[in-house]
């Protein structure tokens, strides 16, 4: 069986480090992502989609963490067809634009500077060996088709070298009828599915799958079982304390997930306080206990 990592979507949302989760006298950015990684051993770093990260942000992660430790980046919006507020672009990139970059409204001059800026600040992560994977997650429109297969096709040769993850949003990839020729189409590309715990009966749902495309890494993502997913907040959508019966139903298919991949990486991002964090560890113990 693989390594299982098990961690959140963040170590600095404004909720968790409101919630008391850290305590005084690590409540700096430094003292937060050491005691995070002094608790658990992965961690997403969702502001990657909505901002471009910085190299030197990087290396101070690398040297604020121990061997061994992961950090899954999600990829900049405007990589991933989401619709781009032009103010989230580094400066010399805005020219005098203002509002929103929505799809095919980016020049190639554009995406081909953005692909750079995002590869050469994760590179100090990968170098280190701290690059669990870059976390590619398409809108709710990309739907399975001839176009979506280009896309995705077009994104691993750009990120030639990466440890790259697919999270589709759209429910038709993983419909029963779909889902093998997904699975097949993301294991000849050399990609990681990511599959997903969320609300069930919604039109938005995925089902609750736990693919393994790459024997590299495995990733699952426990978005909550809000019922406002696809309307609400973001804190609406994600709002969700898991209990210990929720978090044990899914141990026997992240372990056979485990079976067939070298690392699984599983990760909360039902951001609400410490939800996450609390789930984490929860889950982390389920899957290191010995089996009855």
């Amino acid at each position: 069986m693989g390594d299982i990592l098990v961690g959140a979507c963040s170590w600095t949302d404004r909720q968790l480090v409101a919630s008391g989760w850290y305590p005084r006298g690590r409540r700096d950015a430094e003292g937060r992502l050491r005691h995070y990684a002094s608790r658990l051993p992965v961690v997403e770093v969702d502001a990657g989609y909505y901002a471009l990260p910085s190299r030197r942000n990087s290396e101070l992660w690398v040297e604020r963490t121990p061997d061994g430790f992961r950090f899954d980046v999600k990829a900049f919006s405007l990589l991933t067809g989401h619709p781009t507020r032009v103010e989230s672009l580094p400066a010399d990139l805005r020219g005098n634009g203002r509002g929103w970059l929505g799809r095919g409204q980016a020049s190639d001059a554009l995406l081909d500077e953005v692909w750079g800026r995002f590869a050469e600040a994760v590179e100090p992560l990968r170098g280190a060996g701290r690059l669990g994977a870059v976390l590619f997650q398409f809108p709710p429109w990309f739907a399975p088709g001839s176009r979506a297969e280009a896309a995705l096709d077009a994104c691993v040769r750009r990120a030639e070298g990466w440890p790259l993850a697919v999270e589709f949003r759209h429910p038709g990839w993983w419909e029963a009828e779909q889902a093998e020729t997904t699975h097949a189409l993301l294991t000849a590309l050399g990609t990681s599915a990511v599959g997903t715990d969320m609300a069930q009966g919604l039109p938005a749902s995925l089902p609750p799958v736990a693919p393994v495309t790459r024997p590299a890494l495995a990733v699952v993502r426990f978005h909550g079982r809000n019922p406002a997913w696809g309307r609400g907040t973001k804190e609406e959508r994600f709002r969700h304390d898991y209990d210990v019966s929720e978090l044990a139903a899914r141990v026997p298919r992240l372990r056979r997930a485990a079976r067939l991949a070298d690392e699984l990486h599983v990760l909360f991002n039902n951001c609400c306080a410490d939800a996450a964090v609390r789930a984490a560890e929860t889950m982390r113990g389920l899957l290191t206990a010995p089996r009855r």
